[in-house]
């Protein structure tokens, strides 16, 4: 028996990087897996190539920066497999470059709804959802929930948000064995990231990781399947480096 066999897994952001690879590996490992993107095309690309492999999954097209779409993502999970037992909140976005003493006030207030409002907007329907069966919740946070940087004041403000959000909420549903965590990639070779660093960067990047080279997505998945999975029953609200060691320095 797989196991994650008889466990339903929502995933945002499921399109491509982090959320893709955890959708594949999630379904591999028994999991029905709800994706969910904002783009339609390749949300319904990862669900092709899950069933294409042999796995059950369904895409549902939703823009966590809204309440609404997240309530509705929620509610079409449980009318088509009739419970939630995963949810991985991986939707996120960098935004732009910026000193914080004139930041575009338009995309700071996008970052923040995408990154740290997502969350909670998931969180908020994702949870009672799970009262009844218990469940497991993983947050996609980043090193920057745990240090600063310069020039993305609205995504670390939102990953440090997100950090605290987890454990609170942990905190909140121990005794209803919903068990929340959230994990801390650095620099992850996805289409998000390298569309975002030109080569100059990505190469200083390598150099400040101890282990040389810049994560795969895959290595992510890995961590959020044992948070998801019965292996990690006594873990809640905790915070998880991927991080090539960079958090170690």
């Amino acid at each position: 028996m797989k196991i994650l066999e008889n466990k339903v897994a929502l995933i945002t952001g499921a399109g491509a990087g982090i959320g893709k690879a955890t959708a594949l590996l999630l379904a591999e490992n028994g999991a029905k897996v709800v994706v969910s993107n904002i783009s339609k095309e390749n949300g319904q690309a990862v669900v092709k190539e899950i069933i294409e492999k042999g796995g059950d999954a369904i895409f549902f097209k939703a823009d966590v920066a809204s309440a609404a779409e997240n309530e509705a993502l929620v509610a079409y999970t449980l009318k088509h497999y009739g419970q939630l037992d995963i949810a991985v909140n991986n939707a996120g976005i960098v935004g732009p470059f910026g000193l914080t003493g004139d930041y575009p006030l338009e995309d700071w207030q996008k970052v923040i709804d995408v990154n740290l409002s997502g969350v909670f907007y998931g969180l908020r329907y994702q949870i009672p959802a799970m009262i009844e069966r218990g469940g497991s919740i993983v947050n996609l946070a980043s090193i920057l929930g745990q240090v600063g940087t310069k020039f993305l004041p609205a995504y670390v403000a939102a990953k440090h948000g997100v950090v605290g959000l987890t454990k609170a909420a942990a905190l909140e549903y121990a005794d209803k064995n919903i068990r929340i965590n959230s994990i801390a990639p650095s620099y992850i070779k996805t289409p998000l990231v390298m569309k975002t660093l030109d080569q100059a960067t990505i190469d200083t990047v390598v150099e400040s990781l101890p282990l040389g080279r810049m994560g795969e997505p895959e290595e992510i998945a890995e961590l959020i399947l044992f948070l998801a999975s019965p292996k990690s029953s006594y873990v809640t609200g905790g915070y998880y480096p991927v991080d090539g060691g960079f958090l170690a320095q």
